[in-house]
C-alpha cells in the first residue's frame, strides 16, 4: 500500500486511468454461488413472498422474462412462474463486499465504493504494475472470480464517468476500454439517457429541447443551457462531450455517516401495539449493530410512522450522550411512539440515529456498563460468524413470528398495552 501511494506521488500526467467495476447480478449471483442447484435457473431475489415486496435483483436468465430491479415481485412472477424465489440476506452481500473491497485495494489505495456492488478505481499510478490497464483489469476480474466464485464487468476510460458508461456496454463478465481518441466519434451518436445521471424526466426535457444524443448536447449554446437547469447546464455540457470529473475518494476518506437508519414495511397493516413495539425493537438492535460495526455513536434518535392512508408522522428526541446501544436507542424510540394518538393501521416504521461521532469510545467504569459492553461485543461476534439476528432481545424475537399473522388488538398504536408489558 506504501509504495503504491509513493507512486502516485510520483505521477504528474493529467490523463487518469479509472476504472469501474460492476458486479454481474450481484445478489443473485452470490445466492447461486451458495446454492448450486439455483444454477441456470431463472433466480429473484427479494423479500419475503408473503410481504409486499419488490425484485431486488434477477439473474440474467430471469432477466430474459422481462424482470427488472424494483418490479413488484406479484408482476414479475406472471412474467416468469418458474422462477426460483430467494429472500435476501444483507448481512451475507455486505460480508462479500467487504471481501470485494480488498481485492480492490490489491490493484490500488484509491478505491471508492460507489454502492454495494459498484466501484471506481484510479490506477493511473499503480497499472505499470500490472503491465498496463488492460492486463490490470483482467488480473483484477480473474482474482475476483478466484476468490468468490463471482464476475464482474469493467470499464475503463480516463474519467468516472465514460468508465461507468463503458462497464454498462458489455454485461454480463465484460472489460471495456474508452481511449481518448475514441470519445468524440463515441460521445456524437450516443443517446442522452445513456449517460449515468441523466435519467427517465431529465431524457424527456432535453428531447423536447431537441436535444437527443450526446452530441448535440455538446453542440448547445452553454448559456441557454444555464439559463435552463442553472450551474448544472455547464455539467450537462461537459457530459455531452464526454468531460467529468476523474477524481476518485480513497475509501478512508469517503464522506462520513450524518445519520444511520432503517425502516421496514409491516407484511400487513396492524393496530397491534405488541407487534409496533416488536419491529421498532428490531430495527433500533440493526442500527446499533451498524453503528457499533463502522465505529459510531449517535445522540439524536428520529422516528418514522407511515400509516395506511400514506399519512406519515415523524418524531426526533437526543440522548442526554452519545450512544451505540440498540437497547438505549429503543427506549428513546418508544418514548417518541408512545406520543402518537393516532388510531389508523400501521403500514411502515423507520428509525434513524444522527449527530454521529466516530472515535469517542470510553472505557466503562460501573460494573453494569461493563457488563453490557461485554454482551453487546459477544453477541455481535456471533451475529457476525452466524448471521443478523442470531441473538436478539426476546422482544425483537417475536417480532418474527408476529408479523405474519393478523392481530385482532385495537386502539391508539401504543396506549392499550397492559401496564404489566411496559418494562418488557
Amino acid at each position: 500500500m506504501d509504495a503504491q501511494q509513493d507512486i502516485y506521488r510520483g505521477v504528474n500526467s493529467t490523463e487518469k486511468v479509472i476504472l469501474h467495476v460492476d458486479m454481474d447480478a450481484y445478489f443473485a449471483s452470490i445466492e447461486e454461488k451458495s446454492n448450486p442447484m439455483l444454477r441456470d435457473k431463472p433466480v429473484i431475489v427479494s423479500g419475503s413472498p408473503e410481504t409486499r415486496t419488490t425484485v431486488s435483483t434477477a439473474n440474467y436468465k430471469a432477466r430474459e422474462y422481462g424482470i427488472k430491479s424494483g418490479m413488484p415481485l406479484g408482476q414479475a412472477l406472471r412474467l416468469c412462474p418458474g422462477a426460483e424465489i430467494v429472500v435476501g440476506n444483507s448481512s451475507k452481500y455486505l460480508s462479500t463486499t467487504s471481501r470485494l473491497l480488498d481485492i480492490f485495494r490489491e490493484f490500488t489505495p484509491r478505491v471508492e465504493c460507489y454502492s454495494i456492488d459498484e466501484a471506481f478505481l484510479d490506477i493511473t499510478g499503480s497499472m505499470e504494475l500490472f503491465g498496463g490497464a488492460m492486463p490490470a483489469a483482467r488480473k483484477l476480474k480473474d482474482r475476483v472470480r478466484e476468490i468468490l466464485g463471482l464476475t464482474c464487468s469493467v470499464g475503463i476510460a480516463p474519467n468516472r464517468l465514460l468508465a461507468k458508461l463503458a462497464s454498462d456496454s458489455s454485461k454480463p463478465d465484460g472489460l471495456t476500454l474508452i481511449e481518448r481518441k475514441d470519445i468524440p466519434g463515441l460521445m456524437e451518436k450516443l443517446p442522452v439517457e445513456k449517460l449515468c445521471g441523466i435519467g427517465e424526466k431529465l431524457t424527456a426535457r432535453l428531447n423536447g429541447m431537441g436535444i437527443n444524443t450526446c452530441g448535440d448536447l455538446a453542440a448547445y449554446p452553454e448559456e441557454r443551457l444555464a439559463r435552463i437547469f442553472g450551474v448544472n447546464g455547464r455539467i450537462l455540457k461537459s457530459m455531452g462531450r464526454g468531460d467529468f470529473s476523474s477524481h476518485v475518494n480513497f475509501f478512508s476518506q469517503q464522506d462520513e455517516y450524518k445519520s444511520m437508519g432503517h425502516s421496514f414495511t409491516l407484511y400487513r397493516d396492524t393496530v397491534s401495539p405488541l407487534l409496533v413495539r416488536a419491529t421498532l425493537c428490531r430495527l433500533c438492535e440493526q442500527v446499533g449493530r451498524r453503528m457499533r460495526k463502522a465505529g459510531y455513536r449517535g445522540k439524536s434518535v428520529t422516528i418514522m410512522l407511515r400509516f395506511s392512508d400514506f399519512r406519515t408522522l415523524i418524531r426526533q428526541k437526543s440522548f442526554r450522550n452519545h450512544t451505540d446501544d440498540g437497547k438505549e436507542i429503543y427506549r428513546v424510540a418508544l418514548s417518541l411512539v408512545e406520543t402518537f394518538s393516532e388510531e389508523k393501521p400501521v403500514r411502515l416504521l423507520g428509525v434513524s440515529v444522527s449527530s454521529l461521532i466516530r472515535g469517542i469510545s470510553q472505557p466503562p467504569l460501573f460494573k453494569n456498563e461493563i457488563k453490557r459492553m461485554l454482551i453487546l461485543s459477544a453477541s455481535d461476534r456471533i451475529n457476525d460468524k452466524y448471521g443478523e439476528f442470531t441473538l436478539s432481545s426476546g422482544l425483537a424475537f417475536m417480532e418474527k413470528h408476529m408479523s405474519g399473522r393478523r392481530s385482532g388488538c385495537h386502539g391508539s398504536i401504543m396506549k392499550r398495552e397492559e401496564k404489566k408489558d411496559a418494562g418488557r
